[in-house]
């Protein structure tokens, strides 16, 4: 590589010249020329000895100059031959050449359009030069041959801070990047030769370039996603800014499509077993079958036989293969209204590890043996070989227990599916008798049209063949936490730890200012799921009861992955892992994969592990499931605003679900949107927020906004960028004047102080309220 170039510029033979005299336009176009990088009207009078009596003269030359062609403005308004490359951007090294060297583009070029070399400089002693696919910030030096030298400024974290944001083309050339996030107040600038002919309304990826002292921050386009108008748009941003891999590496691909099926060898023959997958009906992956029939042990009367086969991952997903890293790094697949992003290529997800009906597929199953009240007896788990005999969705399945079969649940429902209504009553009484956590959320479901907009929001309806299948899946799962410690094989279990005994505080304190007194504890008194169904019961039926389950979800403890056994605090379970879903959950192949090796049951098996790497490993597909969840709430929510754009201004109730110091979270009644109703626009008060008793009260007029309460608010705005909605509050609070007894107002701050800090984040701490 070439040495690290320096910063000097060219030296120039000023001929002797009396006052006010200027150097010749020529030799301006050549010093410009000459000079490695973009020089500004201060370096060339310095380089030509111009007093500060010519330097306006000088500023006109160089106008002139920059009319007629031979240079152009670049970063800073400096000057550079027309086609340089700009001082400082965003470089990917594409390969390297047969003498070793690393082969760099600049992002954002037209590769259609000849572009000058460039060399990368050795950087530093003891630093890595970026490799292939690797990107960089660097700095260029243009060279005496038209090459360019670029310095590594820094590399790129491919997980680090870009920008997702929709592109505004400016009249001079130049655009801006208004951010997706609403987190980001920026702006961003983009150089007329950095938005990689972008067009306005595209939404872009982008690297910030290092911040100039004064004026917007910069940005480079680095990557082209599509127009806001387009309704794929919205997972797109989900997808982009919570860094979820898309494309699937060609080696990872290159396994997935040499995968084969599998004979019966050695496996366990199930094809005999009426096996069925339940699903809903836009599901394309069909990872779990299940089976029963009457236990036909007489000392087991009443009691029943239980099969459910799962897709066997481990076969096609060997530990350490391209197949197995790209798993990993995604943990889990993401599913959005329009799309899915699978955490396998979909010649295994859709094809090979899909219980496909009437086709032979690789299962690990697990048979259960229960009696009448659900208590489980025994179980076997098994490799075997399965053939589904039918694809069945929810409604099919219910309908057809209700007596309204089809032609395809009229032959299965004697001898299939009321089996399994039969098995699913006795494992419900066995929940309920353990007093599992009886949270009712509604679930909203996105329904697109053939467009791709929104047609509709439903309320996802939970049947009792939902159930059905659940119930299922915990039992297989509970039983192959159970195989896993009887062979001492690692187990990344499911935990849920009990609540924090603060938030179960805040909780009773806020409920007894609903006059619900069902959260009683004793001293030392082990709190239990059936403590928060009491809250739960007693809510029923109450305007609030949606807000009070919400809150006791809040106040739960976040279920994660870890290798050591803490239970399950909301099934109320001693020990539990994940075994149904390793199509889409690496955690559920980890416990594949340690069944596989603990019942010697062949190839594919779980390779020793390092027990700190394993708990690292826990953490991490934590953190994976938390960015999944995080990524299909955000596409909901945008959906949402889509869907609410059309409705701006209309008045429509919801509820309070949540209060902060800079205004009022509500949930609409009908479609479920959230959005913010800032403080600055309740009636003019001084507003203090009492966050134990989730509220804000007028210090003058005493008017209350509590969690809960129902409202009437008009859509001010939606904003498809943002992902954000505005209310305007028409109705609601409470205007009765509040008690202050034990209630700590801060005092009347003096005229005009209420405006310096009312920007949301610069309260100064120990200030008065807001006047809003």
């Amino acid at each position: 590589m070439a040495r690290p170039p320096t910063t000097k510029l060219p030296k120039v033979r000023v001929p002797r010249k009396g006052p006010g005299s200027l150097p010749t336009r020529q030799q301006i176009v050549d010093f410009i020329a000459s000079s490695p990088i973009p020089v500004g009207k201060r370096e060339i009078a310095k380089a030509f000895k111009v007093g500060s009596a010519d330097r306006v003269a000088l500023k006109g030359m160089l106008k002139e100059i920059e009319r007629s062609g031979p240079v152009e403005r670049s970063h800073h308004r400096r000057l550079a031959p027309v086609g340089a490359l700009p001082e400082i951007a965003v470089i990917e090294v594409t390969e390297i050449d047969a003498e070793g060297e690393p082969v760099v583009r600049l992002l954002g070029s037209d590769p259609g359009i000849s572009a000058p070399t460039i060399r990368l400089a050795a950087g530093r002693q003891g630093t890595d030069s970026p490799g292939v696919g690797e990107r960089a910030i660097a700095r260029f030096r243009r060279q005496e041959d038209g090459s360019y030298q670029a310095a590594i400024v820094r590399k790129i974290d491919p997980q680090g801070e870009r920008v997702l944001g929709v592109y505004k083309t400016e009249g001079d050339g130049t655009a801006r990047i208004m951010p997706t996030d609403r987190r980001n107040k920026n702006t961003y600038r983009v150089r007329a030769n950095e938005g990689l002919n972008a067009a306005d309304g595209d939404l872009v990826l982008a690297e910030p370039l290092p911040v100039p002292r004064l004026g917007l921050p910069h940005a480079q386009v680095i990557e082209r996603l599509g127009t806001m108008g387009d309704p794929k748009a919205i997972s797109l941003i989900a997808i982009h800014q919570q860094g979820i891999p898309v494309g699937f590496p060609d080696a990872a691909l290159r396994e997935a499509e040499a995968a084969q099926p599998v004979s019966l060898g050695t496996r366990t023959d199930l094809r005999d077993f009426p096996l069925v997958t339940i699903d809903g009906a836009d599901a394309r992956d069909f990872d779990d079958a299940v089976w029963a029939a009457p236990d036909t042990d007489p000392e087991n009367e009443g009691g029943w036989h239980l099969l459910v086969a799962i897709a066997d991952v481990s076969w096609y997903v060997r530990p350490g293969s391209a197949l197995d890293r790209s798993a990993k790094e995604r943990g889990n697949s993401v599913y959005f209204p329009d799309r899915v992003v699978p955490m396998l290529p979909e010649a295994l997800s859709n094809e090979l590890c899909s219980l496909k009906p009437a086709v032979e597929r690789a299962c690990m199953a697990i048979h259960m043996w229960i009696d009448a009240e659900g208590q489980k007896l025994k179980h076997q788990a098994v490799r075997g070989l399965m053939r589904s005999a039918a694809r069945l969705t929810y409604e099919q399945v219910q309908a057809a227990m209700d007596g309204r079969p089809d032609d395809t649940t009229g032959p299965l429902t004697d001898p299939v599916i009321k089996p399994l209504y039969g098995a699913y009553a006795a494992l419900d009484q066995a929940r309920r008798k353990r007093g599992t956590l009886e949270l009712d959320l509604p679930e909203r479901r996105v329904v697109l049209g053939a467009d791709g907009t929104v047609e509709r929001i439903d309320r996802r309806e939970r049947l009792d063949s939902h159930k059905l299948i659940e119930e299922f899946m915990i039992a297989a799962n509970v039983a192959a936490a159970e195989t896993l410690e009887k062979v001492h094989r690692p187990c990344m279990y499911r935990v849920h730890d009990a609540p924090d005994p603060e938030k179960l505080t805040a909780l009773r304190e806020f409920l007894e200012g609903l006059d619900i007194h069902a959260l009683k504890l004793s001293k030392g008194q082990v709190v239990k799921p059936m403590h928060f169904n009491r809250i739960l019961s007693a809510a029923e039926g109450r305007p609030e009861a949606a807000m009070i389950n919400e809150l006791v979800l809040r106040s739960q403890a976040q279920a994660m992955y870890a290798p050591d056994n803490l239970g399950h605090f909301g099934l109320s379970l001693q020990r539990y892992a994940h075994f149904t879903s390793p199509i889409r959950r690496y955690a559920d192949l980890l416990v594949h994969r340690a069944m596989v090796a603990g019942l010697h049951l062949g190839e594919g098996g779980l390779e020793p592990v390092d027990p700190e790497g394993f708990a690292e490993l826990g953490l991490d597909l934590s953190r994976l499931e938390r960015r999944a969840a995080m990524a299909e709430r955000m596409a909901v929510d945008r959906y949402l605003v889509a869907y609410m754009a059309d409705q701006v201004g209309q008045i429509l109730p919801g509820r309070v679900n949540g209060v902060t110091r800079f205004g009022l979270f509500v949930t609409l009644a009908e479609s479920g949107a959230d959005g913010l109703i800032p403080i600055s626009t309740l009636p003019a008060d001084y507003y203090h927020h009492d966050e134990a008793a989730h509220r804000l009260v007028g210090q003058r007029n005493g008017r209350v906004y509590r969690l809960g309460d129902a409202v009437d608010v008009r859509i001010a705005q939606a904003d498809p960028v943002a992902g954000g909605l505005t209310f305007q509050l028409i109705d609601g609070g409470d205007e009765d004047r509040v008690s202050r007894k034990g209630q700590k107002l801060l005092r009347q701050p003096p005229p005009g102080a209420a405006r310096k800090f009312d920007k949301p984040g610069r309260k100064k701490p120990g200030t008065a309220p807001r006047r809003r």
